[in-house]
């Protein structure tokens, strides 16, 4: 600190702030929300933090001072984060007569409160999911009453009635459908056992508790701290609830299993190392730069996931940039062996 002058005295300090707030947040996904709940909040941060010490590191190393390696160092302690947040390269795979094509995503009650100026976004995301035709595809937030039909001959959902409505449309046959209900929540969960040639998949979607973040960064910025951090502490509690729900039944699940939907938290949380646990990561094993899921102005927020048997093989994933909802859709290919 003797060779810096005032200013970067003070901005070598901001950086120290952000640096430990990073380290620190390394302990978040072994930190159940119900012990830690303020803690938790964090997680969202993580992302951010990331970017500005990234930021802060190259702002030191191109004044050539030894003071980048602090950003340097906790950043490479945390690479599996930062993995998480950016995948650097995909894998060039190719799809197999054995893979099937699976996608997840959340449509914002098919624009039913036309939150976009645009009428044909029923339209539009019939004609979109048509034209990719994944062979799978687990719905979030569906809206049976303006829904335009989908080819698909196998479809499971957990009932128009409910806020939250879940979808699974399939080209394969059912074996077995069933929803896991979460207590005083209007969200859920439901699976469904997929014949595929002779080898059965279970399919789960999931929508777990939303914080209720406007995604307008100004707009956020408004509301006072305290009311948003008891919000955001209170959802992370529902959400470990809920994904305690998901863990116990998929413990019994005879097949193997692939995991999609709407989780509403990072890759950096406690509920998504729950939901993971020996599953993989499809973004992370074929996805390519942030991998963004979430409109939230400028900021690439993942919230939504595929994770997959272990027992199965990745081939490919897919973020596609189509804004007909506050998420975008996610695909990937996966290899039956």
């Amino acid at each position: 600190m003797k060779r810096l002058n005032l200013l970067d005295q003070f901005i070598f300090l901001l950086n120290s702030i952000v640096a430990i707030l990073l380290l620190l947040s390394y302990a978040l996904p072994f930190l159940p929300p119900k012990t830690f709940s303020f803690l938790a909040v964090l997680s969202l941060a993580v992302p951010f933090l990331i970017l500005v010490n990234l930021v802060f590191c190259i702002f030191w190393m191109i004044k050539i001072k030894r003071q980048f390696l602090l950003s340097a160092l906790v950043l490479a302690l945390g690479y599996s984060h930062l993995s998480s947040l950016y995948n650097f390269s995909s894998p060039n795979t190719q799809v197999s007569d054995h893979s099937i094509s699976l996608m997840s995503y959340n449509v914002r009650l098919l624009n039913l409160y036309n939150w976009i100026e645009d009428d044909e976004i029923p339209e539009k995301i019939k004609d979109f999911i048509n034209q990719s035709s994944p062979d799978l595809l687990a719905v979030q937030e569906y809206n049976s009453s303006a829904a335009k039909t989908l080819n698909y001959p196998f479809v499971y959902s957990s009932g128009a009635k409910a806020k939250s409505e879940l979808v699974i449309f399939s080209k394969f046959p059912f074996l077995e459908t069933g929803i896991i209900p979460f207590p005083n929540s209007a969200n859920s969960a439901i699976y469904a056992d997929v014949l595929i040639k002779s080898d059965t998949l279970r399919i789960y979607n999931i929508h777990l508790q939303s914080s209720g973040i406007n995604p307008d960064v100004q707009q956020l910025d408004s509301k006072t701290s305290d009311r948003l951090l008891r919000r955001l502490s209170k959802t992370f509690e529902t959400q470990q609830d809920q994904a305690e729900l998901v863990v116990k039944h998929l413990r019994d699940s005879p097949y193997k299993t692939i995991l999609s939907g709407d989780f509403n938290t990072t890759a950096h949380s406690y509920v998504y190392r729950l939901l993971k646990s020996d599953f993989v990561d499809a973004f992370e094993v074929a996805g390519k730069g942030f991998g963004r899921t979430f409109s939230f102005d400028y900021f690439p927020l993942r919230i939504d996931f595929i994770l997959v048997d272990d027992a199965l093989n990745v081939r490919n994933f897919q973020n596609h940039d189509v804004l007909y909802s506050d998420h975008f859709p996610i695909s990937t290919s996966i290899e039956l062996n």
